[in-house]
């Protein structure tokens, strides 16, 4: 029998876990809400001025400013060449228009690059290549860089699984040639999905990220809230970017586009989403690389949180923008908490010593996110928005099946310092017709999954519990956790086996492709 006082310390751990996940559901339904009153507010503005949202082409003639395009790459062998040729076919006069590819790679990435570039400089493009031997920096150190020979006022940025559609440029600087808009520093624009329709990975995907540009972001900055540059498929003023009081480009986290765009509204500068001005990119269609995406994400924000933390409090913010900035700069510590709860749940249920009121009050909340995604698919898809928010119970599962690896995460952006930039595989597969695992790319199964697949026992064993002792409020959560970490692990050893087996049949295409056809004998 467990004692007393390790019971109560069980049940307290259970209720900051319950907390915590009540004030992510809750912080959803509050900008699900947010963006409904957005949208009636736009309505109604609409109706009494005649004017439309933000981001449409002028309809006055521009002195076009100069910019800089951005294009941060490394070891992208597939898709390089697709975000050059987007970018050179940018709608912008070509005199005003700087393209820099920043090139850390090591493989023929670069010479693919080089072609590319030499392709459209011969039809007048100002198109650079700007290969660093060493990854000083990653991403924020190449941009750095790049920054110290950019010739633009304002500087776009674009990564590697983009292909941004040739309007982009005449859609967002406008928003800065306001008269009025002398302090926005920074333009985000919404995300699309090249290919959503690959796989049911990329449908959840798909309905995650809609989720947080279209309701989230657009929340947000609608009632001034504190949001994230995303990395990509943006532009920043250049002045906001050497601003002293900002910093420019710092590579002390893993998401230096976030860390800058706090830093910039900390001192200042106002940032802007466009929701109607679309920027298309690949979904990584490995799990694996999925996961590795989102563990880069999860330490990165959390890192940044860490950083900015006392920067936040003491910056002269509202108790309500203080409040949202640090739920939005710790949104994956619910990683955490979900996995604490997995793991004291079975033994409060087995000692009968579980409180049940936490329970309400999540079940009540929990219909923040769902409703979020609902509204989301509702307004970019209005017939077909059922079937694509049916993804959402898978999303969910790779949500707790990921809360063990993002958990990782969170505590090495807590207790450890800097890390290295693990980049996100991409494929250029657009289509079920191509097959990302023949990529040398492709990832393989990292340790963590034997954890995995133990967690997965552990929250079968808590099901069982459950329904022995008749917690039957609890058995759907614990369900969800068995089939998520069940579904990561499993899915992650097909896909190495998958990748595995791809290399090793190509081995073998190599060597009969260079066996001599004539042996001479001694």
């Amino acid at each position: 029998m467990l004692s007393p006082l390790f019971l109560a310390g069980l049940q307290f751990l259970y209720l900051v876990g319950a907390t915590g996940l009540a004030i992510y559901g809750l912080q959803a339904l509050l900008l699900t809400l947010l963006k409904l009153r957005e949208e009636r507010t736009q309505r109604k503005t609409a109706a009494r001025t005649g004017e439309g949202p933000a981001g449409q082409l002028p309809n006055e003639a521009f002195e076009w400013p100069a910019v800089t395009v951005q294009l941060p790459v490394y070891n992208e062998v597939h898709v390089v060449a697709r975000l050059i040729d987007a970018c050179a076919r940018l709608d912008y006069p070509s005199d005003r228009l700087q393209i820099q590819v920043l090139d850390d790679s090591t493989d023929s990435t670069t010479s693919i690059a080089e072609n590319r570039a030499a392709f459209w400089r011969k039809r007048g493009a100002v198109v650079h290549v700007l290969h660093r031997n060493e990854r000083q920096g990653y991403k924020a150190g190449a941009l750095r860089e790049g920054l110290s020979q950019a010739t633009g006022e304002f500087i776009a940025v674009f990564d590697a699984d983009f292909a941004p559609l040739p309007e982009f440029l005449k859609r967002t600087i406008p928003v800065f040639l306001d008269k009025q808009a002398k302090e926005v520093g920074f333009v985000q624009t919404r995300w699309t999905h090249l290919n959503e329709e690959y796989s049911a990975l990329t449908r959840a995907q798909a309905l995650a990220l809609d989720g947080h540009f279209v309701v989230e972001q657009a929340a947000r900055h609608s009632v001034g809230l504190p949001f994230g540059f995303n990395g990509s498929a943006g532009v920043w003023r250049r002045a906001c970017i050497e601003d002293q009081a900002v910093g420019g480009w710092q590579d002390d986290t893993l998401c230096e586009d976030l860390d800058l765009s706090y830093r910039a509204q900390l001192a200042g500068w106002y940032g802007t989403y466009l929701n109607g001005v679309e920027a298309p990119a690949e979904l990584p269609p490995q799990l694996l690389a999925f996961r590795r995406q989102q563990f880069r994400w999860a330490k990165g924000s959390v890192a940044t949180l860490r950083k900015l933390a006392a920067l936040v409090w003491n910056g002269g913010w509202s108790t309500i923008k203080r409040t949202a900035a640090f739920v939005h700069l710790g949104g994956y510590l619910i990683h955490p908490l979900l996995l604490l709860l997995l793991l004291v749940s079975p033994l409060l249920m087995l000692f009968g010593s579980q409180p049940y009121w936490p329970l309400a009050y999540l079940s009540i909340v929990s219909v923040g996110p769902p409703a979020l995604y609902a509204l989301a698919q509702r307004r970019l898809h209005p017939m077909t928005w059922l079937r694509r928010w049916a993804h959402l119970p898978l999303l969910m599962l790779l949500g707790m099946g990921l809360s063990l690896s993002n958990s990782v995460a969170a505590w090495q952006a807590l207790f450890g310092k800097g890390g290295t930039f693990l980049r996100t595989p991409k494929f250029r597969v657009e289509d079920d017709s191509l097959a990302w695992h023949r990529s040398g790319y492709a990832l393989d199964l990292e340790p963590l999954a034997a954890a995995e697949f133990f967690l997965a026992v552990y929250a079968g064993i808590g099901c069982y519990v459950a329904a022995v002792h008749s917690h039957w409020w609890n058995l759907p959560f614990l369900a969800l956790y068995a089939g998520g970490y069940a579904l990561v692990a499993g899915l992650g050893l097909y896909e190495s086996w998958l990748a595995r087996s791809a290399r090793t049949l190509q081995g073998r295409r190599t060597a009969r492709q260079f066996r001599p056809k004539n042996l001479v004998k001694y």
